[in-house]
């Protein structure tokens, strides 16, 4: 646990993020991993498969992980006030909803997967495949949300070393059963999903035996787990809004998914293979902005205000530096990095040119990021989930389907960062309203 309320605000949230940073990374690796291997040892059709897998997936999730952010957002600024009674009512009442969640997915996903790939498109050769994996990975629910709930309340808590322990030791178990299950076993598609589904449900596991047994707020045990109303509206009423925004994003790769689907297998393996690289390359940002939420949870408990502007720019010049060092060696490798994936050279081509014009945008992108998670940690989620919507569903998706029926799937790349640039403008000026300060939890003797 760390305290977030005193000290330099750009050497705390760097040294905050950094193993968020790197844990993250090892958790897209799960995608990478799976990916890189069914792509050079199971084909195309496979690697499509798993590309229109992930969206359905993230759809089903997006809703939990946004109450999840918000009870997050409930425990730093309980944990700023330093009333620890409520940080634990809010990290057992967390822990019952995410388990709870994951057993309804768990049983909607696997009944309903085929309904989900036909109403996407998917074509014939890729159905199958497609099927198989998404049906083993929705097994892994509850580890999943097990896992990512205890990550979310330790950050929370300042604390983001610990889940990258179990990040690296679940990303090391996950390659090495991918390689096993699919290379030495022949499991195929089936094998590269239960190594994930394991590899999720051992860091969970790991990481409770591990804070079980140290002086720590988070003592797991089912029997003490208590679910407190208050709490859970609480985490809510900040988390709803952003879970929406998850949503609406989901559902926009879906539609994205089956825009592309007006294509061939070999633009939606393309796609694949392309937001894998773009999902990791975007992580810096991202993780920077969750740093930040705890940051500025943590000092509007405490009503320091001014070191809230001051952590946004520190935030946002290091993101700043991150997209375009990432910019430059995604536009001199995109060849190399599509290779990794798949032989193909339309593959690779088509890849390519979605990283080119995708990540020429990522300043962009980490702006906007920046300015949400600043906004996520302050509690106001509700206006940032209205912009997401018009800039997703208002510009994003209707640009596809026009670009793309102009000058093909080349004009789906197009419309991602134009949705990227609305976004960015839109969240800009709600929070130079500074309407978002009325948003905390906790009131203090500013008044704040």
């Amino acid at each position: 646990m760390h305290d977030l309320t005193t000290g330099k605000e750009a050497r705390l949230i760097f040294r905050f993020a950094l193993p968020m940073v790197i844990g993250n990374m090892f958790q897209q690796l799960y995608n990478i991993v799976d990916s890189i291997i069914v792509g050079k040892y199971l084909g195309t059709e496979a690697l499509a498969a798993v590309g229109a897998s992930f969206p359905i997936f993230y759809t089903l999730i997006a809703f939990v992980i946004g109450i999840g952010s918000g009870a997050t957002v409930v425990i730093s600024q309980y944990f700023g006030a330093r009333d620890f009674e409520k940080v634990k009512k809010a990290i057992g009442t967390i822990y019952l909803f995410m388990f709870g969640a994951g057993i309804v997915l768990t049983v909607f996903g696997i009944i309903m997967s085929r309904q989900i790939f036909t109403m996407l498109k998917i074509g014939e050769d890729v159905m199958p495949q497609a099927i198989t994996y998404f049906q083993i990975y929705m097994v892994g629910m509850v580890g999943f949300f097990g896992f990512n709930g205890t990550a979310s309340v330790l950050r929370g808590l300042g604390d983001s070393k610990t889940p990258l322990l179990f990040l690296s030791l679940a990303t090391v178990v996950n390659i090495f059963l991918d390689l096993l299950f699919v290379v030495v076993f022949k499991w195929g598609i089936a094998g590269a999903a239960w190594a994930t589904v394991i590899a999720q449900a051992g860091g969970f596991v790991s990481a409770i035996i591990y804070l079980n047994r140290r002086d720590h707020l988070i003592h797991f045990s089912l029997k003490s787990l208590s679910f407190d109303r208050f709490t859970f509206w609480q985490s809510v009423r900040i988390g709803l809004p952003t879970g929406f925004q998850q949503t609406f994003v989901a559902l926009g790769m879906m539609a994205l998914i089956r825009i592309i689907n007006n294509f061939d297998t070999v633009a939606l393996a393309a796609y694949t293979a392309a937001s894998r690289i773009e999902a990791l390359a975007a992580m810096p940002a991202m993780n920077l902005a969750s740093a930040l939420s705890a940051f500025v949870g943590q000092n509007l408990g405490a009503g320091r205000i001014d070191r809230i502007k001051n952590g946004v720019w520190a935030t946002q010049k290091m993101a700043w530096t991150i997209s375009i060092t990432v910019m430059i060696l995604v536009i001199f490798l995109g060849d190399e990095l599509m290779s990794l994936f798949n032989n193909d050279p339309e593959v690779i081509q088509h890849g390519k040119e979605y990283l080119i014009i995708v990540c020429s945008f990522f300043v962009v992108f980490s702006s906007m990021f920046v300015l949400h998670g600043m906004l996520r940690g302050a509690g106001a989620t509700l206006i940032p989930m209205f912009i997401t919507l018009i800039s997703l569903w208002i510009i994003r998706i209707p640009l596809a389907v026009f670009f793309s029926s102009k000058i093909g799937e080349t004009g789906i790349w197009w419309s991602i960062p134009s949705g990227w640039i609305v976004g960015l403008v839109g969240t800009w000026i709600y929070y130079k309203t500074g309407l978002w300060k009325k948003k905390t939890l906790v009131r203090n003797s500013e008044g704040v």
